[in-house]
């Protein structure tokens, strides 16, 4: 029990990578952050910390005291918020991943709103359109788009991801436009390295599913890229209409094969099993309210035959 006031100073020294950095963070003098770890080491007969003039790092009984003390630590700042949240004042660090295109379209322009709104927060965004463990990255929740692999998480559905196959009207002229799938072998198909959908474009049809190995001279782990080279004339691509909605809307870009829509998917937030502090639930409450349900902002104006595309049965 004697070292239960230790864990946030020794967590805080692991996270910040210094006695000095650590210091600042928590407003203490450097020895008192110092003397705190030695009684803690002397206390538990172990040592925690290697230590040399100009690195610090955790020796293998530490890595393990670390593991526990950081789950402790969140357990026990989860029971402040949740009482924080009984008395409806949401407060403290909000960590929350968010895919990098997503995020920086239409999440970084509502943090001003939501901070002037929950003044009491502190946000720290990650944005990364690789997945990320929540649990293991210290994260409340996540912003996720497609499928959703782990059934430890719980998730709350904010918005639909409409995704269709489009190019530009130059590269259409010059190059033709598909009218089937299968056609898409003689086209120049831009691709995104992280789909976790797999290397194939899965489309429905009339006799069922249609798969489609996607060739062509470009590859690149950004969406944002892929539009610019949507734009320049480049190539074809499946795109996520939150990224092309309005290029689609202005004419810069054309849908095609409308009839054989991809799969569809949607926008979820998404955080551990557990009680929701009241930080998170009022993120989550308000990307709701501004996302627009199932008519988000950037659907706006699309042709009915892209919002709805055709719902294939098979006889």
């Amino acid at each position: 029990m004697e070292h239960f006031a230790a864990i946030p100073i020794f967590v805080a020294v692991v996270e910040a990578g210094s006695f000095s950095a650590a210091a600042e963070r928590l407003g203490l003098t450097k020895s008192a952050v110092s003397k705190r770890i030695q009684l803690l080491e002397a206390g538990l007969k172990v040592r925690l910390l290697q230590r040399t003039t100009r690195s610090l790092s955790l020796t293998e009984a530490g890595e393990r005291y670390y593991d526990r003390a950081r789950g402790a630590l969140a357990l026990a700042n989860e029971a402040e918020e949740v009482a924080a949240g009984l008395q409806g004042r949401p407060q403290g660090l909000l960590r929350v991943a968010a895919p990098m295109v997503f995020g920086r379209l239409h999440l970084s322009p509502l943090v001003a709103e939501f901070l002037r709104r929950y003044p009491d927060i502190q946000l720290d965004m990650a944005m990364d359109d690789r997945m990320v463990d929540l649990v293991e990255g210290g994260y409340d929740l996540a912003v996720r788009i497609g499928n959703l692999p782990d059934n430890r998480m719980v998730a709350r559905r904010l918005a639909p991801c409409r995704v269709v196959v489009c190019a530009s009207p130059d590269y259409l002229a010059a190059h033709g436009t598909p009218q089937h799938p299968s056609e898409l072998a003689g086209h120049n198909c831009i691709h995104y390295s992280y789909y976790r959908g797999g290397a194939s474009w899965v489309f429905s049809g009339p006799d069922g599913e249609i798969r489609v190995q996607p060739r062509g001279n470009y590859q690149v782990n950004n969406s944002e890229a892929r539009r610019d080279a949507l734009l320049a004339g480049l190539g074809i691509c499946e795109m996520p209409t939150f990224i092309v909605g309005p290029d689609l809307a202005a004419g810069r870009l054309a849908a095609v094969l409308s009839d054989y829509p991809l799969p569809a998917h949607a926008i979820h937030a998404v955080y551990p099993q557990r009680c929701l502090p009241a930080k998170a639930r009022a993120f989550i409450d308000f990307l709701d309210e501004k996302l627009g349900g199932d008519a988000p902002q950037w659907d706006r104006g699309l042709s009915p035959s892209v919002l709805s595309p055709k719902n294939w049965k098979r006889e």
